[in-house]
C-alpha cells in the first residue's frame, strides 16, 4: 500500500427529492436527515474518505446508512448534489457519456451482491465479457480470462454455464470477471452478503490472498462488522448518510468515536481485529549477551524472575535465559553468557491476531517474544495480558501465574551469595543500575 491517492470524495451530498440545493444548504447548518424529510431524502451527507493505492477501505453500515448510495457515487452512475468525487487523478464529477465511460473501463471495476452473471455465457464468457465490450479481440480475452480462471480458483469450469455453479462458485466468476479488466479501482457492494457463512468466509480470505498478490485498490461495502474488521485496512462507519468515523480496525475497536460505534463494536471478535502489536509491552527482563551472567543474574535478582530474554547487537533477540543455568555459570565462574541461553522459545510477529497466538502462549512458560523479520524484539505479551486483550479476565488478575515474567526459582539470597562469592566482595545492591542490562 502507498500513499498515493486511488480514490478521493470530498464534502459529498445526495439528496434524491424536491429541493435538493435547498437541503444541502439547510444540512450544512446543521439540519439532520429528518429536518429536511419534506425536501427530499438525503442519502449522503457531507462524507469526505481518502482511499490510498493498494488499500482495502471498507465502507460499513446498516440498511439505510447511505454507503451502497456512496459506492455509485465513486463510480459515477449517480452524481453528486454537491462536492467532488476524484479517481485516480481525474474528477468524475460532471462527467458524461463517452468520457465518463473512458473513466470506468480504465480506473473502475465492480463485483456486486448478486452476481450479475449472463446465465447463457460460459463462465469463460462471463469472465471475458468486459474485455469484450473494449474490443478485445476472442484470443487475447480469452487467453486473459482463462489466466484469471486459475486466479480465483476456478480452473476447469470454464465451458460450464452459471446456472449450474454454486453461490460461492458465482460469486467467484463475478470477481474474475472484475479482475480481468485489470482496472486500478475495485468496488465490491455487499459482495458476500448472499452466501452462506463459510463460503463467505472463504471468499474474504481468498480476496485477502488476491489482494496480497495483485496490489489492487478495494472499496468494499458491508454491514457487518466482523467482515469489515476482517478485511479492512481502514474503515468508514456511516450513520444516517454520514461518515461518523474513519480508522484502522484497531482504532475503530479500541476508541469509537461515539456511543453509537461504541455500541457497535461491543460484541465484535477481538480476536480476530487486535494484534500482537497492539497488546504487546515492554520486556522488563532483558539483558545482553555481552553483559554476561553476573549481569543477567543481577537482572533476575532484582525483578525475581527465574529467566530474561537475551539480546544481541541491534536487540536481536537470541532466546532466553533461566535463573538456575545463570547460577551456575556464576559458581563456576563463567563469563560467557552464550552457553546458557535457551534458543527454543515462543516468537510471535507483531501482525499476528490474538486468535494465533493463544496456542503458543498456553504451551510458553515465558510471555510470547514479539519480533520483526530481522528477529529484533519488539515487546512481550504476558499470558495475562492476552487474556485480558481477549475479554476473558482482568489485565490486573492475580490468578494467572505468568503475568510479567515467570516467578523465579532461585531464592534471591542465593542470588545474592553466589554474586558475592564470584566478585569475592560484596555484592551490588538489590535495586542498583547494571549498564549492561537493557531497560
Amino acid at each position: 500500500m502507498s500513499n498515493t491517492i486511488a480514490v478521493e470524495a470530498r464534502n459529498i451530498f445526495k439528496v434524491f427529492g424536491r429541493k435538493p440545493q435547498e437541503s444541502v444548504r439547510r444540512l450544512r447548518e446543521g439540519a439532520s436527515r429528518k429536518d429536511v424529510a419534506g425536501l427530499g431524502t438525503a442519502a449522503v451527507i457531507d462524507a469526505s474518505l481518502t482511499v490510498k493505492r493498494g488499500e482495502i477501505f471498507v465502507v460499513m453500515g446498516l440498511s439505510g446508512s447511505g454507503k451502497s448510495t456512496l459506492i455509485r457515487l465513486l463510480n459515477g452512475l449517480l452524481e453528486p448534489t454537491a462536492g467532488d468525487v476524484e479517481v485516480m487523478g481525474t474528477t468524475i464529477t460532471g462527467l458524461a457519456g463517452a468520457k465518463l465511460r473512458a473513466v470506468r473501463q480504465q480506473h473502475i471495476s465492480m463485483v456486486f451482491q448478486h452476481f450479475a452473471l449472463l446465465p447463457h455465457r460460459t463462465v469463460l464468457d462471463n469472465i471475458a465479457y468486459g474485455l469484450e465490450v473494449r474490443g478485445m479481440s476472442a484470443a487475447e480475452r480469452r487467453e486473459r480470462a482463462a489466466e484469471v480462471l486459475e486466479l480465483v480458483g476456478l480452473g476447469g469450469w470454464g465451458d460450464k454455464l452459471p446456472g449450474e455453479l454454486s453461490g460461492g462458485m458465482q460469486q467467484r466468476v463475478g470477481l474474475g470477471r472484475a479482475l480481468a479488466a485489470d482496472t486500478d479501482v475495485l468496488l465490491m457492494d455487499e459482495a458476500f452478503s448472499a452466501l452462506d457463512p463459510l463460503i463467505r468466509r472463504e471468499m474474504q480470505e481468498q480476496l485477502l490472498e488476491l489482494q496480497s498478490t495483485l496490489g489492487k485498490t478495494i472499496v468494499f461495502i458491508t454491514h457487518d462488522l466482523n467482515e469489515a474488521m476482517f478485511l479492512g485496512d481502514r474503515i468508514a462507519v456511516m450513520r444516517d448518510g454520514r461518515i461518523v468515523q474513519t480508522g484502522t480496525p484497531e482504532e475503530i475497536l479500541t476508541d469509537p468515536a461515539n456511543d453509537y460505534v461504541a455500541s457497535f463494536v461491543q460484541d465484535v471478535d477481538r480476536a480476530r481485529v487486535l494484534t500482537a502489536a497492539s497488546v504487546m509491552e515492554p520486556a522488563r527482563a532483558l539483558v545482553t549477551v555481552a553483559g554476561g551472567p553476573r549481569a543477567a543474574m543481577r537482572t533476575m535478582r532484582d525483578l525475581q524472575t527465574s529467566a530474561a530474554f537475551v539480546v544481541g547487537q541491534g536487540r536481536r533477540l537470541l532466546g532466553a535465559v533461566r535463573d538456575r543455568d545463570v547460577m551456575r555459570q556464576v559458581r563456576d565462574g563463567q563469563g560467557d553468557l552464550t552457553e546458557a541461553i535457551d534458543e527454543d522459545i515462543a516468537t510471535v510477529s507483531r501482525d499476528e491476531v490474538l486468535s494465533e497466538l493463544v496456542e503458543p502462549a498456553v504451551g510458553s512458560a515465558l510471555p510470547l517474544a514479539v519480533v520483526d523479520d530481522q528477529r529484533r524484539l519488539l515487546g512481550v505479551i504476558p499470558r495475562v495480558t492476552l487474556l485480558a486483550a481477549l475479554g476473558n479476565v482482568s489485565s490486573d488478575t492475580t490468578e494467572i501465574p505468568v503475568v510479567v515474567e515467570p516467578p523465579a526459582t532461585v531464592p534471591v539470597d542465593a542470588m545474592t551469595l553466589a554474586l558475592r562469592e564470584s566478585a569475592g566482595g560484596d555484592p551490588i545492591p538489590v535495586g542498583a543500575d547494571e549498564a549492561e542490562v537493557v531497560a
